[in-house]
């Protein structure tokens, strides 16, 4: 590799349920800019299952482009935004740091150097890539605003659901649950140190519930589990999915809300105080705590995704947050 001719290579969805690696030449950085060559990226099952089978809904199209997606839906589309690699060419206070890019599945690419967040030294490279689900959490709680002594709720227990769990058992809480109509989320439960519950089991009359499963059964329980006057958290993202939500029972009768978060916005609650890199380089430091090592899955090496894709994408399988490895990167997990 010279500096004036880089060459990458990109994973790229090109039909139903199809992928393949391309190559593509890369623009030698300049001013401001730096070449990042990847270490891990993380495959995030919810959205990217839904780029791979070209199931976007084409009126949330927009919303869910990722800030280096290059086509569009439904295909052929590079897509991703979870990578984390060393820097190679650039700014001088970042040459050889490890950083975190909303960036696809690609082993090496040229961004804007304020585009970097740096990972610090105390969290692995393959941990790091979990800073997108740890950031729609921290997200969560600033829409929550968990209190000294509350009783808690998560229902739903995939990557969002957990991270959120994972740092609700920071707070000085009464009670936390973890619940979910899926046994085999005990495993992470019990890494946490979280009581885990079927949803029959959830105990009521808590002061925050926040909804992760997806479900319209999962929303539903929501609304009987959450106290009088108290509000739920929807951090579901259902697609094209029709959701019907009991009103007439426990909704009007106990003066009940449902709110919506998501991380495209800071929270209202610190928009005018905290950037999306702040919010970012938060969860960074915030995955210093090994217990997300939980969340990981695999490895699988870049040049083997194609064929492994299929597997990744379906349900349950390579864990809660299946991480790329590219040549030059540290056996799994790094340390």
């Amino acid at each position: 590799m010279t500096i004036n001719s880089i060459t990458a290579t990109a994973y790229w969805t090109v039909g139903p349920r199809q992928g393949e690696l391309r190559q593509e030449a890369l623009t030698a950085p300049g001013e401001g800019e730096a070449l990042v060559r990847t270490l891990y990226t993380g495959f995030s099952r919810g959205t990217e299952r839904l780029v791979y089978a070209n199931r976007v809904p084409e009126r949330v199209a927009a919303l869910m482009q990722a800030p280096h997606q290059q086509g569009s839906f439904p295909c052929p589309v590079k897509y991703g935004y979870l990578s984390v690699g060393v820097v190679e060419d650039g700014p001088a206070e970042l040459l050889g740091r490890t950083v975190f890019c909303l960036f696809p599945h690609q082993d090496r690419y040229v961004v804007r150097a304020d585009e970097l967040v740096v990972v610090p030294d105390s969290v692995p490279p393959a941990r790091a890539v979990l800073a997108g689900a740890v950031e729609t959490a921290v997200n969560a709680l600033w829409d929550a605003a968990p209190r000294i002594g509350d009783r808690v709720a998560v229902v739903g227990c995939g990557l969002v659901g957990g991270a959120v769990l994972a740092l609700l058992r920071r707070f000085p809480l009464s009670r936390l649950e973890a619940v979910d109509s899926d046994p085999g989320r005990t495993g992470l439960s019990d890494a946490l140190g979280i009581t885990f519950v079927t949803p029959d089991a959830a105990h009521g009359d808590c002061d925050v519930v926040i909804h992760c499963s997806a479900t319209a059964e999962g929303l539903a329980r929501c609304l009987e589990l959450v106290g009088d006057d108290g509000e739920i958290i929807e951090m579901s993202w259902y697609g094209e999915q029709a959701v019907s939500v009991p009103l007439g029972a426990d909704f009007h009768a106990r003066r009940l809300s449902i709110r919506a978060s998501q991380v495209g916005e800071v929270a209202l609650a610190r928009r005018h105080r905290r950037t999306t890199t702040d919010r970012l380089r938060l969860a960074l430091d915030l995955l210093e705590d090994p217990a997300f090592d939980a969340f990981l899955g695999g490895p699988t090496d870049f040049e083997q995704l194609p064929a492994a894709v299929e597997a990744l994408a379906s349900s349950g399988a390579g864990g809660l947050c299946h991480v790329i490895r590219y040549p030059g990167a540290e056996d799994f997990p790094a340390a």
